[in-house]
């Protein structure tokens, strides 16, 4: 077995935030996750799914970023985006 190369191995301080909300068409069990890393961004997580993004605000403004990313209709995308803009 050959040496292993790494292009990265950091360990950073990161800040989590544990949600659980009710929106109109669905419940939203989400990880957020902020660090030095991704420019700002946060790394949020649905645990339901198994499904995550990088989310700054303009990642928020671009159409259907968050219906792909997390695999959503229109209507729930709404929903989570409204609460995102309020916290990334």
């Amino acid at each position: 077995m050959g040496e292993r190369f790494f292009l990265y191995d950091d360990t950073v301080e990161t800040k989590t935030r544990f949600i659980s909300f009710m929106g109109d068409t669905q419940r939203f069990d989400l990880a957020i996750i902020k660090s030095d890393r991704y420019y700002g961004k946060s790394l949020v997580l649905d645990i339901q799914s198994n499904r995550f993004a990088i989310i700054g605000t303009d990642d928020l403004d671009e159409p259907g970023y968050i219906e792909h990313a997390y695999n959503l209709s229109e209507e729930e995308a709404e929903e989570l985006k409204f609460f995102l803009y309020e916290v990334v």
